[in-house]
């Protein structure tokens, strides 16, 4: 690619073809990571089209590219708050094989602004299920409410006194409550209240799962398991 006047050629403007989107920039941005694809392709090492108007061409996808050549102009990833095609760009990165950017688009983006932090709730419910009763019995069932937030768990305990219950200091001052055992019909009352609780307090649900497993040869286990997140503002003491 290179003519003999090495510093002009670098810095004079070269035009992309990307997918139909054109893009213009120097040979100099193109070459900042010389292992990448586009480092060797305009090195002459990897072959190259163009299209009818004398355009270098590549075959992908043109949009994302814009965020491929920002990161060669700045080697910063900056991406719109509401960006939904991260799995596509992380394709792309792979495809011109610029390292430092893979590694970003490895990095988890947080989900709020640096003094803003997420608050987690987990519930679930355990259920063991006689194999043998027709309808299938239920033998016993606990509910657990594991939380962080203080506001949620001393309302717990203020609002939640009929049921029986047991506390238990978890790691990172997370505390579970367990409930029960007790009989179904209470199971879903107090699950159906406690959600309603949780959710009244700013929390909503992020995720549901459910655990068959087979314990005995007439008991079956079912965990049942709600993940519940609200935003929370970091107090500066």
């Amino acid at each position: 690619m290179d003519n003999g006047d090495g510093g002009h050629w670098r810095n004079s403007p070269v035009t992309l073809n990307v997918g139909g989107h054109l893009y213009t920039t120097t040979l100099s941005t193109l070459q900042r990571y010389p292992d990448s694809m586009l480092g060797a392709m305009f090195r002459g090492d990897f072959p190259t089209t163009k299209d009818s108007k004398g355009n270098y061409f590549i075959d992908r996808d043109g949009t994302l590219f814009r965020y491929i050549l920002n990161f060669l102009r700045t080697s910063e990833l900056t991406l719109p708050s509401d960006f939904s095609e991260k799995d596509l760009l992380r394709k792309e990165a792979d495809f011109y094989q610029i390292e430092p950017l893979i590694e970003c688009l490895q990095d988890p983006m947080p989900l709020y602004p640096p003094d803003i932090f997420e608050q987690i709730v987990e519930l679930s419910s355990t259920r063991k299920l006689s194999k043998y009763s027709n309808p299938v019995a239920v033998i016993i069932t606990q509910l657990t409410v594991t939380a962080k937030a203080h506001s949620l768990r001393e309302g717990i305990c203020k609002n939640f006194t009929k049921w029986s219950k047991h506390m238990m200091d978890t790691r990172d001052c997370q505390v579970s409550f367990t409930f029960g055992p007790c009989d179904y019909h209470q199971e879903v009352n107090l699950r159906v209240h406690l959600m309603d609780y949780i959710m009244k307090q700013g929390f909503t649900i992020r995720n549901t799962r459910v655990h068959h497993m087979s314990e005995r040869a007439n008991e079956n286990t079912v965990e049942h398991h709600w993940t519940f997140c609200r935003p929370a503002r970091i107090v500066v003491d």
